[in-house]
């Protein structure tokens, strides 16, 4: 229970998060771990059309390729959180769900273990996701996610394409933002053409074009004006639908370009900035709701409803409108 509201996603700054995921160990391993599998991984792209650099990003991140995978009972963590908490109709699915995989024999009673949530397999499907999305790929009568490297990387492609992966194309973009750009177009509902970014003044960095102009694309600055901006195209979102936190799909498409070869992020990060705690992030939604501003319902994560609040807040103060929640900013709400 004391994990349920502390994940690394929404109470580490985007910086810390991205400095423990990308880093030269989990490089070199995931390169290693592509040229093992090269034969696998060129079946798997030639079904699914989905880059297997993200393939073998999200198999790092969630658990470091397999050697941080989980080992508690998958069965009780599902059941206890079905029973206690806030989440309790989502785990009672998610309990059924693991009962089924057992049922069915895809997986032997001491396979399905995983995270303190119920994810399992390197790369930690939740019971619900492995039923709709795990597929037998070595042909054996089996969806092993567990012991089976072709059912798990298939299974993590066909996860990725059923949510939108779009072939061919990148998830994102590292970007330069103009002196006197309007913040108030950095808002993941403004979805506009890499033609219209180009337009507003955003380069890439290196003096790199803009590729494809009609792919639409929405811009994330996570750290405000202060930080690197991101342009985030269709698949970085077919990468939230696999874990809804922003800093986790930067982490999965930043890892996965420097498995290609890419290079570090360009421009720095404001390590100077105090992250806000849970309570302040719980406390800036709520005094942003007691101004008049649509939240949704305050739970200390800041997504990005809270953010657009936050920059109709800045706005309105006089503040470039970046919606970074920097501790500056509270206490300016708490002012007001």
């Amino acid at each position: 229970m004391d994990l349920l509201d502390s994940q690394p996603e929404f109470t580490k700054s985007f910086w810390d998060y991205l400095d423990i995921l990308v880093n030269d160990a989990r490089i070199e391993n995931g390169r290693a771990l592509l040229a093992k599998y090269r034969p696998t991984f060129d079946a798997v792209e030639k079904a699914y059309g989905v880059d297997r650099h993200i393939i073998t990003a999200i198999w790092g991140v969630e658990s470091n390729y397999g050697t941080a995978a989980g080992d508690r009972s998958v069965v009780r963590s599902t059941a206890t959180l079905a029973c206690i908490g806030r989440r309790q109709d989502f785990f009672r699915e998610e309990f059924l769900s693991a009962i089924e995989i057992l049922a069915r024999g895809d997986l032997r009673s001491e396979q399905l273990v995983g995270s303190w949530a119920g994810a399992f397999g390197p790369t930690q499907f939740m019971p619900t996701s492995f039923k709709r999305f795990a597929v037998d790929f070595d042909g054996d009568g089996r969806r092993d996610v567990v012991g089976s490297i072709p059912d798990l990387v298939a299974s993590t492609a066909n996860n990725l394409k059923k949510d939108g992966w779009v072939t061919g194309q990148s998830w994102g973009y590292e970007i330069v933002i103009p002196k006197g750009f309007n913040f108030l177009l950095a808002d993941s509902s403004r979805n506009l053409t890499m033609r219209e970014w180009e337009a507003a003044g955003i380069r890439r960095v290196g003096g790199k074009a803009l590729l494809r102009a009609d792919d639409r694309a929405f811009l994330l600055v996570p750290a405000g004006a202060q930080g690197p901006g991101f342009l985030m195209l269709q698949n970085f979102r077919a990468i939230m639908k696999y874990n809804p936190a922003e800093a986790y799909a930067l982490a999965i498409g930043h890892l996965a370009d420097r498995l290609r070869g890419g290079e570090p992020l360009v421009q720095p990060w404001p390590r100077h900035e105090r992250v806000l705690t849970r309570t302040e992030r719980l406390e800036l939604q709520q005094l942003l709701a007691r101004h008049g501003y649509d939240v949704g319902e305050p739970d200390g994560r800041l997504g990005p409803k809270s953010r657009t609040a936050l920059r109709a807040f800045q706005g309105a103060a006089g503040a470039v409108p970046d919606g970074f929640a920097s501790a500056t900013m509270l206490e300016w709400l708490r002012a007001r």
